[in-house]
This record gives structure tokens, sequence and C-alpha cells, in this order.
């Protein structure tokens, strides 16, 4: 199950990749294939690396579940690529999602879908 949570993970920022016009790197960072793609994701996008921490905790849940099988582990890692997924489509759809720290509210106030509250 881990080896496919992070071919999942993978192929989300191979997705972010090609939207951009980039070939995938085959190479890997710290061990990691993912690492070196989030890498490659986020030259000349500096809010890509909002998600950043999200790819190196997939990498250590990975590495968790090799030591030890627990449903745990394995639902964190799974939430943890959810969230790799949301942010990266997220991303594609808003540019400015991630420049504040993950934050949703500055796309929410630019997009009109915070109600205002006069007082």
């Amino acid at each position: 199950m881990r080896e496919s949570l992070l071919r999942e993970a993978e192929s989300v920022l191979e997705e972010w990749l090609r939207a951009r016009g980039e070939a995938p790197t085959s190479e890997t960072s710290e061990g990691f294939r993912l690492l070196a793609l989030h890498r490659q994701g986020a030259r000349g996008v500096p809010s890509f690396n909002a998600c950043r921490e999200t790819c190196r905790e997939i990498a250590y849940h990975y590495n968790l579940l090799a030591t030890r099988q627990d449903e745990k582990t394995q639902r964190m890692m799974e939430m943890l690529v959810r969230h790799l997924e949301l942010f990266v489509r997220g991303k594609m759809e808003v540019e400015g999602l991630g420049d504040f720290c993950c934050a949703s509210r500055p796309v929410r106030q630019q997009s009109g879908l915070e109600e205002r509250t006069d007082g």
C-alpha cells in the first residue's frame, strides 16, 4: 500500500509539471523522487513551497510503514497524499493559492467568496 500511495503522490506532482510544460524528473532527492519532483515544481513558483512539508511528511510515513505496518500510520499517509492532491489541484485553478502559508482566506477574498462585515 505504501508504494501505491507514494506513486500517487508522485503522479500528482507529475501532473503539475506537465501542466507547466515541463518533463518530470527521474532524479531523486534524499532518496525520494517525490522530493525531487517537488523541488522541480517549485522553481519559479515560490508559493508552491507551501506543500514542501506535506511531501516530506509523505516520505516520512513511507519510511515508517517500512518498519511498522499499522493502520494509523497508513491512514495518515493516505490523508497527506489527499492533501497534496487538493493543494496541487487548487494551485492549478488559483495561482495565488499558497502565497499565505496555505491559507485560503486571501484567495476567498479575491474571488469574492467571503462575506464582508462592516463594523
